[in-house]
This record gives structure tokens, C-alpha cells and sequence, in this order.
């Protein structure tokens, strides 16, 4: 197959960016001929399709241009369409798409009657600011497409006019135009995002749950760090921003005997290195991002990762990556991270935003045989195999190209 993979950013930022890299890689190591398309940047990784690549959407310069190319970007389409009748793949698999190319290049798909499916990574297309969270809570406010409720709250940053550039894209792609209606089929990595999905109104048949795979690469030959190291610490890493529960971490280990190293960055990675200088935290460490064996060090010389959110996370894949490494990880009990978690067997959960729960699941560490724990975190990891992902995405690739062959024939066979 000849398999054409968008995502608006072609180098490794986030979950989703590693997610659509490797799946490249996974399929090119099948024998399918894998396209890319993507935003012009920097930091993009090679590829010999980057001619095609659109221009460069940088959200932080707030020009009437960048505002316009947030709801309808007609050069990611123009270029796309060059790059559809230079390579004609048999099947578009769309990632994180928004604001950059925009949702408008699904029209640019449909027009050459590609079949198309689209992994959702996030919420965005049911709530405008991707998160379902709003003012430090869950929100379903804009549940019945009453994406107004996205400006009232100023849910976009916090800033009445990106908030109402948010609910104007909503209401123009969902309402008017509902460009998502035209693909074919949505994956998500968890049942609560699917199933959170239909009950703001997406079609059940349009949408489908697939759990992403982790890379466990070379994990047999990582170390076993379980009884041969002094573990003095805990660890999050990830995104340093609100919803990610940085304050309950703070809170639960300012006065706490152990320490806690934070590693990554994000929009809040200033406001939080300031809270804990003013208030005197020494058992807390924000060290910035590390990546590679740099990371997996870290890890793998922890007590624990824990991972705090407040939003109701897909499936990130920090936690799969802990789990492969063999890591007792605590995690907040929502959204799709609880779907993989056992308490007590391969992890453990807290309650939502609970400052005294979590120091609570800490201290029950020591009655628990967290080497034993480790090796299950690790075989629930490896469930989530590359060659089983793998078989479903091509059979969900193939199924789509057949239909897509059915539908061709059977219009041209009415006329």
C-alpha cells in the first residue's frame, strides 16, 4: 500500500508526534511505501516529500494571515493537492491537523475520493480547546455543539479573543460545513475517548477504539534497577502545564520525606519552578526535558512515576513507556489511563486532584512487592505490541480501500 501520514508537525514535540513517527517507521517495515505531509520547520525531520510541505504557521504571531489559515489554510491545501496527483496514495491516515493545515485539507482529500481516517489524539473535534478542561475543571460545557460556551468561559488560553477564534473553527467545521463528517473512520487509543465522542454526538459506526503501541525496543536489555539501587526519589515527566496536575504533585510532596524530580517543559514550567522557590520546596527538582537513554536512566532509577492529571487523559503514552520499563506507576483514576491500570497489580490510582489519596498510595507503596508490580506493569505494556497494532491498522486500511473501490463501482455502474 502507498500510505499517506499527516500530521502538522514532522518532529518529535509530543505524544502524538512520536506516535505518528513510529507508526511511519512500523509501516515502512512491512514493505508499504509510507508519503508525508506536513508544516515547512526547522526542526522537521528529513523527508524527501518536504517540497510539498505547507508553509509555516506560528500561532504565537497573531496576524490576520495566521488568524484566517487557523479556520481555512488554502495553501496546506494547494500543496497537498500537488503532493494527491503526484503520488495518488490508496489511503490518507490523518493525525493532529488543526489550526496549522487545518481541518480544510480533508476537503482537499475527499475531492480525490481518497479513502481517509483520522487518529484523535486529543478532544478537538468535540470541544474547541482540546482538553474537556476549562478553569481548573472537567468540563462538558459545549456538549449539543454549544461551542459559545467555549468564549463565555474563555476556555482558549484563558483569553477572550483566542477563545472566540476557538468557538468561531468549531462552529464553522462542525456546524456549517461539518468537514469531520467526511471521514471515513476516527481512531482513538481509548474506549472513554470514543465513547466521550459519540455522547457529544459523533456516529458510533464512524468511530473506533485502537490502543496505541509501545516501542519497547531494547527493553529486555535495560538494567533491573528493583533491589540493586538506593531508589531516593519519584518522578512525572511529561508536560509542565495545569491539567497535567502539577499542583497536586507540589502539594503532596512539599512536606514530604522523599524526593520528586520533574522532567519536561511546557507553558507552566516558569510559574511552577517559581512556586517552588518561593515557598522553599528542597525535595523537589524541576531538571527541564531529557530524551533517549537520558530519560530512561531517570526512570528507571525511580521509586515511582506518577502521573497526576486533572483532565481526563486519552492514553498518554508516558505511561506506557514507564510501564515497559518496568516502572510501579500511580495515576489519577480517569479518563482512558484507568482502562490499562489494576490497582495494586500493575499500578495504582488516586482519586481526581486529592492531595491527601496520593500521599496515601505513596506510603501503601511499602506494603506491596513493587518488583512484582514492575513485571506486570511491563506485560500489560507489552500487550500493547507494535506487531498487533500493526495487523489492525492494515486491516483497517484495506477494509477502507475496499469500500471505497465498492462505492467507486457501483456509481459508475448507475450511470
Amino acid at each position: 500500500m502507498k500510505i499517506l501520514q499527516i500530521n502538522k508537525f514532522h518532529y518529535l514535540r509530543g505524544g502524538a508526534e512520536r506516535h505518528y513517527l513510529e507508526l511511519s517507521e512500523l509501516l515502512k517495515s512491512h514493505g508499504h511505501e509510507v508519503i508525508h505531509f506536513s508544516m515547512n520547520d526547522s526542526r522537521n525531520e528529513f523527508s524527501k516529500y518536504g517540497k510539498y510541505f505547507a508553509k509555516q504557521v506560528n500561532l504565537e504571531k497573531f496576524s490576520l494571515v495566521n488568524i484566517f489559515k487557523i479556520f481555512y489554510n488554502f495553501d496546506a491545501q494547494k500543496k497537498l493537492d500537488s503532493l494527491l496527483e503526484a503520488e495518488r496514495p490508496d489511503i490518507v491516515h490523518m493525525h493532529n491537523i488543526y489550526h496549522q493545515l487545518s481541518p480544510a485539507i480533508i476537503n482537499t482529500i475527499k475531492k480525490h475520493n481518497i479513502p481517509m481516517v483520522m487518529t484523535l489524539h486529543d478532544y478537538k473535534i468535540i470541544c474547541p480547546n482540546y482538553q474537556l478542561f476549562s478553569q481548573g475543571k472537567i468540563c462538558n460545557s459545549c456538549i449539543g455543539q454549544k461551542y459559545y460556551n467555549c468564549l463565555l468561559k474563555k476556555c482558549a488560553k484563558n483569553s477572550y479573543k483566542k477563545s472566540l477564534l476557538a468557538m468561531l473553527e468549531a462552529y464553522l467545521h462542525n456546524v456549517f460545513l461539518k468537514t469531520y463528517e467526511k471521514v471515513d473512520l476516527f481512531i482513538t487509543p481509548s474506549d472513554y475517548l470514543r465513547n466521550t465522542c459519540i455522547k457529544f454526538g459523533v456516529n458510533s459506526n464512524k468511530i473506533q477504539t485502537l490502543n496505541n503501541f509501545t516501542n519497547l525496543g531494547n527493553i529486555n536489555n535495560q538494567r533491573d534497577f528493583s533491589n540493586k539501587h538506593d531508589k531516593s526519589y519519584y518522578l512525572y515527566f511529561g508536560r509542565i502545564s495545569e491539567e497535567k496536575g502539577i499542583d497536586v504533585l507540589i502539594d503532596a510532596f512539599s512536606d514530604h520525606k522523599s524526593s520528586l524530580i520533574i522532567v519536561g517543559t511546557g507553558p507552566d514550567y516558569k510559574k511552577y519552578s517559581e512556586i517552588i522557590e518561593s515557598r522553599n520546596i528542597t525535595n523537589i527538582k524541576l531538571v527541564g526535558p531529557k530524551y533517549g537513554d537520558s530519560l530512561k536512566n531517570i526512570i528507571n532509577n525511580a521509586t515511582a512515576v506518577i502521573v497526576p492529571s486533572i483532565w481526563p487523559e486519552n492514553m498518554p503514552l508516558t505511561i506506557l513507556e514507564a510501564m515497559a520499563l518496568k516502572k510501579p506507576i500511580i495515576v489519577t483514576n480517569i479518563g482512558g489511563i484507568k482502562e490499562i491500570i489494576e490497582h495494586g497489580v500493575n499500578g495504582f490510582l488516586f482519586k481526581l486532584g486529592d492531595v491527601n489519596d496520593l500521599k496515601f498510595k505513596i506510603m501503601e507503596l511499602s506494603n506491596y512487592n513493587l518488583k512484582e508490580i514492575g513485571e506486570n506493569a511491563y506485560l500489560k505494556a507489552k500487550s500493547f505490541n507494535k506487531q498487533d497494532y500493526y495487523n489492525s491498522i492494515a486491516g483497517i486500511y484495506s477494509k477502507l480501500i475496499e469500500l471505497k473501490k465498492q462505492e467507486y463501482a457501483k456509481k459508475n455502474s448507475s450511470f
